[in-house]
């Protein structure tokens, strides 16, 4: 049964065409994804389809009696209200409501509130994000429309979110950049590129793969219409009579080829990896501690930080992961301890609320601030190119920045610390508000930046994707220490937790003694690095014989270029050593495969 129909949306937001002439439709048992560029519209489809904004153009229909719940990217509340009084409020009227407060109790304790008589004024943030939340989802809606309902949720509470809306049997759309959650909730992803709206059978994962198919038909039906496009210039050029009926179909038919748009190319977040220098001596934490009201944070944490760290904090919201944060940026003082900073340390501290941002600056005012100019490898480039790179064109660099989408503050606050050329980057819940294709590139940036990456997420794809330690905060000012990405510590984490189970069920593992080493290998498994490794060094090695054979033949025909041989000879023995330790890595990635099979 059809739910929601869009036909022929237009929408225009000031100088910003969003949405043109494009449909959009849901039906029972959909559970979408919207994805996007931040700034392009996403918010707005998510309000017309819940009624709360009219297009400028075009027709909205939905079913009769039609269930909808909206959770916006900022609720608000009544400052009065408690929070379960808020929850109350927002599910009046519902045939359910004599049993939600249990429910409700529920649900806010898995969403880490605990004080249901707390007023909704003194909340923070975050806290209202997630008491909005349990509101919408106990409103047992037929349609559930979400607004980045991840952002404030910590590991574990994007676990149980994700498992709740896997088994809600309603339909829903949602936004997130969260792309473990994406892959595993949704069966439908919608991209908004350009003014149009895309549709994909798949999850994350399939829509990677599927875009990819869409590009090439693209520039496949390009290439054609240019290869034809020739073709009938040069019929133009060879002089047309336009006398007959037939001959102006073909000027006609010319001139509409001419005249279609050809394919856009996405335009990337590109910025080379800029630093500055990092000496000896980098930063030093010694037996930090720090406590707020009687609560203990951190407790004697100790850490060297070493050149070319990837370090991924996480814990519980309110651990102490931001406090650690701003007291190595020199933000909040620790209790004791001491924290020692190299002369020539340079940070970057990309904080979670752009505390450092004046919004009521132009958007070129505020990245000149941080230099008129930017040496990269590639040379100088200008506060504006630096903008077009970052997907602010000419249009938009003269706009109040308070005028911006809250993740096109965030794409702006992240570009102004990377021009300033850090080498220490302190990254505070980075994918909040951050779009995909933005979150790509920062990933990209970072694989290649010379110098220390100490970020606090609960992304788990961005963890896997990037950090090579992760310190987890266990309570009572624990911090632990675990190598790997997000994967690698949730399985060391599992079997610490296994490890200590009650004696009785040790010695019924005992009984099976004989198994012990089989039940471990269970764990085996490929990192989230390792996994990409091995789907592409197949392709790699290919890929290094073919210009090993390329060299062979160039050798040939430069016998006598004594000059152009050394040359060619020098870069045949690079690429072979490349191969053998492809060949060594792929044996060693081929041994792990078989054994994870072997244990499935």
């Amino acid at each position: 049964m059809n739910l929601v129909t869009i036909e022929h949306l237009t929408k225009s937001y000031t100088e910003r065409l969003l949405f043109d002439d494009t449909s959009f439709s849901m039906n029972e048992g959909d559970k979408v994804g919207i994805i996007g560029i931040n700034g392009t519209g996403k918010s707005t489809l998510l309000k017309i389809v819940a009624g709360l904004e009219e297009p400028d153009e075009g027709t909205v229909t939905r079913s009769r009696g039609l269930d909808i719940r909206y959770l916006p990217q900022n609720p608000v509340f009544e400052d009065e209200d408690t929070v379960l009084g808020s929850i109350l409020r927002a599910n009046e009227g519902h045939e359910h409501v004599w049993d939600i407060e249990s429910q409700a109790k529920t649900m806010l304790t898995k969403l880490g509130i605990y004080d249901f008589d707390e007023k909704a004024g003194l909340l923070s943030g975050g806290q209202r994000k997630r008491v909005a939340l349990a509101g919408v989802l106990l409103s047992k809606a037929d349609l559930l429309i979400l607004d980045e309902p991840t952002n404030h949720l910590d590991s574990s509470m994007a676990e149980w979110l994700e498992e709740y809306l896997k088994s809600f049997r309603g339909a829903l759309l949602m936004i997130t950049h969260d792309r473990y959650f994406l892959d595993s909730v949704t069966n439908r992803i919608v991209e908004l590129d350009k003014g149009k709206l895309y549709n994909y059978q798949a999850g994350y994962e399939g829509y990677i793969q599927l875009k990819a198919e869409r590009l090439d038909m693209e520039q496949a039906s390009e290439r054609k219409r240019q290869s034809i496009l020739r073709v009938e210039l040069e019929w133009m050029q060879r002089g047309a009579r336009a006398r007959s009926t037939k001959q102006k179909g073909h000027i006609q038919r010319y001139e509409a080829l001419r005249d279609q748009k050809a394919p856009e190319q996405d335009q990337e977040v590109e910025l080379d990896s800029v630093y500055s220098r990092l000496g000896r001596t980098t930063v030093e934490v010694n037996n930090l501690s720090k406590a707020y009201g009687g609560k203990v944070l951190i407790k004697d944490f100790t850490y060297i930080f070493l050149k070319n760290d990837r370090i991924g904090i996480i814990g519980p919201n309110g651990s102490g992961k931001s406090t650690l944060m701003k007291m190595i940026a020199g933000w909040v003082e620790p209790d004791a301890g001491t924290i020692d900073i190299g002369q020539t340390v340079k940070m970057g501290y990309f904080s979670q609320e752009n505390e450092a941002m004046d919004e009521t600056m132009k958007v070129i005012d505020y990245i000149k601030d941080a230099g008129e100019y930017v040496k990269t490898k590639d040379g100088s480039i200008s506060a504006s190119q630096m903008l077009e790179r970052f997907l602010f064109p000419s249009s938009v660099q003269y706009t109040v920045i308070s005028k911006l989408s809250g993740g096109e503050k965030r794409r702006l606050y992240l570009l102004r610390i990377l021009m300033e050329a850090p080498n220490v980057l302190l990254l505070d819940e980075p994918t909040n508000d951050l779009d995909i294709r933005t979150l790509t590139i920062l990933e990209d940036y970072l694989d290649s930046f010379a110098g220390i990456v100490i970020t606090v997420s609960h992304d788990r794809y961005f963890l896997d994707r990037v950090v090579q330690r992760i310190f987890a905060f266990e309570g009572d000012g624990r911090v632990v220490q675990y190598e790997g990405g997000f994967t690698d510590y949730q399985a060391a984490w599992e079997q610490k937790q296994a490890d200590r189970q009650p004696a009785a069920q040790v010695e019924k593992k005992e009984k099976k003694s004989e198994n012990t080493w089989k039940e471990r290998d269970k764990k085996l498994k490929f990192s989230y690095k390792e996994q990409r490794e091995w789907e592409n060094i197949e392709d790699d090695i290919a890929g290094l014989e073919h210009e090993i054979e390329e060299l062979d033949r160039q050798v040939e025909e430069a016998a006598t270029d004594y000059g152009r041989l050394n040359q060619l000879m020098e870069e045949k023995g690079q690429k072979e050593t490349l191969l053998e330790e492809k060949m060594e890595r792929w044996m060693y990635l081929n041994e792990l495969a078989e054994k994870i099979a072997n244990q499935e």
